[in-house]
């Protein structure tokens, strides 16, 4: 394994390839977690959909960690109905949730019976039931995902949500990517948080790690903004999503 480290902020670990990828993430996960229930007695995480999904729930149910403990929240939802193919609650439900012992009342899944508006304030109230009422809640872990336009959770480039400073929670019926309607974790929660997680394979997302991790556009892409005041920023990548990657060789 290599070790990049192209800031002070981020740690940049490229892997021989998505199988190492996941082995090591969910070995990290995991080690955080444990860690955060023996120092706080809960673990506090959020997760993203897409292919993240399937390294989730391929890799963490046979590794060791106290379930009943964690407490799991999504970064983002497509304020989609449970049944529809979209919904990343319902993949981690089927996926992951369904092979490990944590209890239905520990995870946060979005209304998606009322209108988006709500859904956000709604689930505003579920974080506050956690974290309680406090300046904003602080995650231990948010396992992050990227697009190919260098977005994170639904806050995309150029959308008015990347200035949102008072929301823990914004809904969104403009996306850019369909479906239009979600709603997302805004940038406070995110910089808030103990530990950011991203994890990128394959050479599709070559170049637009490039432009992420070491370039200096401004305005800055929305993934390339993520950088937790007082916690860490890790990055695991395969060998061809970073093969475009100067600090990489």
């Amino acid at each position: 394994m290599s070790h990049v480290n192209m800031a002070a902020t981020k740690n940049v670990r490229v892997l021989s390839d998505a199988g190492e990828v996941s082995e090591k993430v969910c070995a990290f996960i995991i080690e955080t977690a444990n860690a955060a229930i023996a120092d706080r007695a809960v673990f506090t995480v959020g997760v993203s959909g897409g292919s993240l999904a399937k390294i989730l729930s391929d890799g963490l149910p046979a590794l060791k960690t106290d379930w009943s403990k964690w407490r799991v929240f999504f970064c983002d939802e497509r304020h989609v109905p449970f049944d529809d193919p979209e919904c990343t609650y319902s993949v981690y439900k089927k996926n992951l949730l369904s092979k490990v012992p944590i209890q239905d009342e520990y995870v946060f899944p979005d209304n998606p019976n009322i209108p988006v508006e709500e859904a956000a304030e709604a689930y505003t109230q579920k974080l506050e039931a956690v974290f309680g009422k406090v300046g904003l809640p602080k995650f231990d872990m948010l396992l992050l995902g990227m697009g190919p336009d260098g977005h994170t959770c639904s806050l995309f480039p150029g959308h008015p949500l990347l200035n949102e400073t008072k929301k823990w929670v914004a809904a969104i019926s403009d996306s850019p990517k369909p479906p239009p309607q979600r709603i997302t974790l805004t940038f406070p929660v995110i910089q808030n948080c103990r530990c950011a997680v991203f994890v990128s394979c394959g050479s599709s997302k070559a170049e637009i790690l490039k432009r992420v991790l070491e370039g200096n556009e401004e305005p800055a892409l929305p993934a390339a903004r993520v950088r937790p005041h007082t916690g860490a920023l890790c990055w695991f990548l395969d060998k061809p999503a970073a093969s475009l990657l100067k600090s990489y060789s």
